[in-house]
């Protein structure tokens, strides 16, 4: 396989919504944990319909890993759904993973 073929080091962008029980059950801060366990860039919010949403940048395995992870969530979670969307780059700089205001849907 030659170094040009490999795809391990391409950047992938996520946008997730994820619905079900995932209001104050530390899901926000889980996924920060997690997501800066993969290396990834982004950001998590509440939205004020009861979802959670999520902004993921970084290599690409590393992006699905949190997108599996947030099917699952923290113990006491109930996801319902994952809603996942690919963009083609965040439109904003982002420097690491962060915790971010709730927003209306």
């Amino acid at each position: 396989m030659s170094p040009s073929s490999s795809n391990t080091t391409s950047t992938t962008t996520r946008h997730l919504l994820i619905r079900g029980h995932v209001q104050g059950v530390s899901y926000r801060w889980s996924m920060v944990q997690a997501a800066q366990q993969r290396g990834l860039q982004g950001w998590v919010r509440n939205r004020r319909d009861g979802s959670v949403e999520a902004l993921a940048t970084g290599p690409a395995e590393a992006v699905q890993s949190l997108i599996d992870w947030a099917h699952q969530g923290p113990p006491h979670a109930r996801v319902d759904g994952v809603e996942v969307d690919s963009l083609a780059e965040p439109a904003e700089l982002l420097a690491g993973f962060v915790q971010r205001e709730t927003v209306s849907p």
